[in-house]
């Protein structure tokens, strides 16, 4: 088993917007923000890249999969709810995200979808990772 890391840099801009920076070239700057009052809203905030994250990696695997199996897409739209909650605390935490994927193809490959449909969810990186949960390890220097 092999290891990897990719790297992605924050630059506070102000307030709580940052200027996010991927460590891939082609890759174009991205601002995160907090919403409204406390933020400005000038971007997405670590719930709704995380929202994106799982969507946008579920959608692949299974895309992923559905071109294996030869099964051309017609449509995929995929729709990822994040439910909070306040804690004890009164500090605000992602209870579940609900994804659904809604995918359109020829009726003829629907009886060859139920093999994707049942893999494609173990290939997904993000998912699994914080499915099981993720070690984060943090240092303010």
């Amino acid at each position: 088993m092999s290891e990897k890391s990719i790297e992605t840099k924050l630059l506070l801009i102000d307030g709580y917007k940052f200027d996010v920076n991927f460590d891939v070239d082609c890759l174009p700057n991205l601002v995160a923000d907090e919403p409204r009052p406390i933020g400005e809203g000038a971007g997405p905030n670590a719930s709704r890249l995380l929202a994106a994250a799982v969507g946008q990696c579920m959608s692949s695997s299974l895309i992923y999969c559905l071109k294996k199996a030869r099964i051309p897409i017609i449509n995929l739209e995929t729709t990822v709810k994040t439910n909070l909650f306040e804690n004890e605390k009164g500090l605000t935490r992602i209870r579940s995200i609900d994804v659904q994927i809604d995918l359109e193809i020829n009726e003829e490959d629907k009886t060859r979808l139920q093999r994707c449909l049942t893999i494609f969810e173990d290939y997904c990186t993000v998912t699994q990772s914080i499915r099981n949960g993720i070690q984060v390890n943090v240092k303010v220097n």
